[in-house]
């Protein structure tokens, strides 16, 4: 089993650096949802490519994908080395997770595709199917028509998660378009919900241990930006690239973590 706190810090680093070099966008969002990332791939599931029983992981908020790159190169999916060529004229680690990267199963980054491809997968294989979505993600109806075919159908082998930092592009997830109660909603369409500190290993791995008997909302506490000061919680990272003194400095927070 990887120790899924010392993952989760690496590929911080991996995603900065990878952001900062390529002069690229999204670092918040990315780190917002390392720590769920860390967890799913510390061991849990078994997620190798190529066997036909794998279970499988769909992150449809494909705009973070320097955060799924670092997870996937650390354990092993293609070199670390690799990371460097991220947003660079004919790499295949393109700006959204696309399916050219070992170990990706979909391309994403148009919101509102995981969770239909997840229902979708869920539906006609038996292994575990993992979706994580954003929370400005749940504005595109087609997660809600997700949730009502999950429901009806009895997807037991699905779980969705949360990644609910209360940030989208354009500011405050209650502001733009109001959610209420996620997990009231969910519930009324027939699935089970939990809430839980989305930076908490221990809360995340109990969650995805629930023995399931309708398919699974976990609704994941997080921080954008979450392990660099001056990001967390600012919607400015949603956009920006950290300069070599930002970069400096959030490394240094970081390996002292």
């Amino acid at each position: 089993m990887i120790n899924s706190v010392d993952l989760a810090r690496t590929a911080r680093l991996h995603a900065v650096k990878m952001v900062h070099r390529a002069k690229a966008s999204h670092i918040g969002s990315a780190l917002s949802m390392i720590d769920i990332l860390a967890v799913l791939y510390s061991g849990i599931l078994d997620t190798q490519p190529g066997r036909d029983d794998r279970d499988r992981i769909i992150v449809s908020k494909g705009h973070a994908a320097v955060g799924l790159y670092a997870i996937l190169a650390e354990t092993g999916f293609f070199p670390v080395e690799e990371l460097d060529s991220y947003g660079q004229p004919g790499s295949r680690l393109l700006g959204h997770v696309s399916h050219h990267v070992p170990g990706v199963e979909v391309s994403t980054g148009s919101l509102g595709h995981g969770m239909p491809i997840a229902c979708g997968l869920a539906l006609a294989i038996k292994q575990c199917v993992v979706c994580i979505v954003g929370d400005g993600e749940l504005n595109e109806g087609t997660t809600w028509e997700s949730a009502l075919f999950a429901g009806k159908h009895s997807l037991t082998n699905l779980t969705v998660i949360v990644d609910h930092n209360r940030l989208q592009g354009y500011g405050d997830v209650d502001e733009i378009l109001g959610l209420g109660s996620i997990s009231k909603k969910f519930a009324q369409f027939g699935w089970s919900t939990v809430e839980i500190d989305g930076h908490n290993h221990d809360q995340i791995r109990n969650a995805l241990a629930t023995n399931q008997t309708r398919p699974n909302l976990i609704i994941a506490h997080t921080v954008k930006g979450k392990g660099v000061d001056f990001m967390e919680g600012s919607l400015d990272w949603h956009y920006k690239s950290p300069n070599t003194e930002e970069l400096a400095n959030a490394c240094r927070q970081l390996e002292a973590a």
